[in-house]
């Protein structure tokens, strides 16, 4: 009897969740697959990140997401992923996005700022920013495009935005219009390399709201997955769903209202990617972080990250 992707990862994570909250300890990548990661080195076109604030492994689980599956039948995926602490939305978006932890960038709560901070990050810019992924590539890919898009508007505040091409926020509901403004921008910049990132909060409200796992929580996730959804049918009729690197990530997960603790239910968040050279329908058991986002974009475009990052690469999605 044949058994789908979604039904095996549910049966996964009811069978091994327990397990795979106490220990995140993997195995070794063994050398052949770093020759294969070797491979994909600096030979992206498009790297797109898609992710929707507040998401638990089990919700996404139990929603019914018909495109986020799809991305996970064509690429790879990781439901014991670790966010960061505390598990609140701006350090672990920023260690998504700078390649470290609080403890190296200094984003310890959802209050900080460019001039308002209790740890001073270990290296910053002359403008007072820890280097963000944008930043790097800005430095390092001729010609590359840079795009951010969000709605919780604190989300900007540890990006230096003069390393950005293209943004926009919008209100707490804004799904339609950051991915109808994404959609033309790539539609411009076609022929460009293009690193692009959007944010929406709306599950994350629904979950302070109603609860996390409650009905309209879980209603919640599916109406971000047509979203979505309205992106990879742009790409496919744009003739570039086969040569973009998508990735749905998400930042903390949550219990009862609320989230900032260390359970399980906040802590362990999916992390899922798609594109040349990544392996389809693969399950990431090796330990991974939301620090290592920033360094598998890096990678992908064949870049060395700077010393003061933390995060590294899960090469075992090379294939």
């Amino acid at each position: 009897m044949s058994i789908s992707r979604r039904d095996f990862f549910k049966k996964s994570l009811a069978a091994g969740a327990g397990v795979a909250a106490a220990s995140m300890i993997g195995p070794l990548v063994p050398e052949v697959e770093a020759k294969k990661a070797g491979k994909m080195f600096g030979k992206a076109k498009r790297v797109i990140i898609m992710t929707f604030d507040g998401i638990r492994v089990d919700g996404l689980l139990q929603a019914n997401t018909p495109n986020i599956d799809m991305l996970m039948d064509n690429g790879s995926v990781s439901l014991t992923t670790r966010d960061v602490m505390p598990s609140v939305t701006l350090p672990n978006y920023t260690s998504h996005l700078l390649g470290a932890g609080p403890e190296v960038h200094g984003v310890a709560d959802n209050g900080w700022k460019v001039d308002k901070y209790k740890l001073q990050a270990v290296e910053t810019d002359a403008d007072g920013y820890f280097p963000s992924v944008f930043k790097v590539l800005k430095d390092n890919v001729r010609g590359i495009k840079t795009a951010y898009y969000w709605n919780w508007l604190p989300l900007i505040n540890s990006i230096n935005q003069k390393y950005l091409d293209d943004k926009l926020s919008a209100s707490d509901e804004g799904y339609p219009e950051l991915y109808d403004r994404a959609m033309e921008y790539i539609g411009q910049h076609k022929k460009d390399k293009l690193f692009m990132f959007l944010y929406n909060v709306h599950t994350d409200h629904i979950g302070h709201t109603y609860e996390w796992m409650s009905p309209e929580y879980i209603k919640s996730i599916e109406e971000g997955d047509v979203q979505v959804g309205r992106m990879i049918d742009f790409l496919k009729k744009e003739g570039l769903f086969e040569e973009t690197h998508l990735m749905f990530i998400t930042d903390h997960g949550g219990i009862g209202k609320g989230h900032g603790g260390v359970s399980p239910e906040e802590m362990i968040v999916p992390w899922i990617i798609k594109g040349p050279g990544i392996k389809k329908g693969f399950s990431i058991t090796e330990a991974n972080n939301t620090v290592n986002t920033a360094s598998t974009v890096l990678h992908l475009f064949g870049v060395e990250q700077p010393l003061c990052w933390t995060g590294e690469v899960p090469m075992s999605i090379f294939g």
